[in-house]
């Protein structure tokens, strides 16, 4: 991936300091193209079963996994080139795909689901994260079940408190709802 010029001196600290906290199990959160998001290593179980008791979300929904680029996706799912192909034609970017997973993906990402979501984040701040963390990340809304999701890090830090370990300042002006989902074998739009 080539380096994002357009991230301070201040902002790629930041992402550095929250990429460390992620490999050593903390649950951060950080600005994508439409809401502020919460993130962890998405192969360290207590890190998503504490990311999904913050939000009071249950695991049988399942998590999206967002990336710096495919080649990080790859171990995780299980697609035909053409289907990376479709898939690359709407990243980076706010389109988040629901595809076949492989056994990487453990149950508590893919929740009661055969398939896994999966984005290449169109936001600098959220794509040099995976970077960083050299892995794809867990990421969802940063909200409990039924709150609107947070659009700016003061209301994150006023929703959860203490409760994160990090949260990366940054602004989500890329988008004004949160990513579409669309199912990558039959092609129907889930959300969006």
């Amino acid at each position: 991936m080539p380096a994002l010029k357009a991230l301070s001196p201040h902002t790629l600290a930041e992402i550095q300091q929250a990429a460390t906290l992620i490999r050593a199990g903390g649950v951060v959160a950080y600005p994508t193209e439409a809401v502020y998001g919460l993130g962890c290593d998405p192969e360290n179980e207590a890190a998503v079963l504490r990311l999904l008791a913050l939000k009071n979300r249950p695991v049988h929904k399942g998590l999206i996994l967002i990336a710096a680029d495919i080649a990080q996706l790859t171990p995780w799912i299980a697609v035909s080139l053409q289907q990376q192909e479709t898939m690359l034609a709407t990243w980076p970017g706010p389109v988040t795909w629901l595809v076949p997973a492989t056994d990487k993906v453990p149950h508590w990402v893919r929740g009661e689901h055969p398939t896994v979501a999966v984005r290449v984040c169109g936001h600098p701040i959220a794509r040099e994260l995976c970077a960083q963390v050299g892995k794809p990340i867990v990421s969802t809304s940063a909200n409990t079940a039924g709150s609107p999701p947070c659009r700016v890090s003061q209301t994150v830090q006023q929703h959860f408190s203490q409760q994160l370990d990090y949260v990366v300042q940054g602004h989500c002006n890329l988008a004004a709802e949160p990513s579409t989902i669309m199912d990558l074998v039959t092609g129907e739009k889930v959300r969006g």
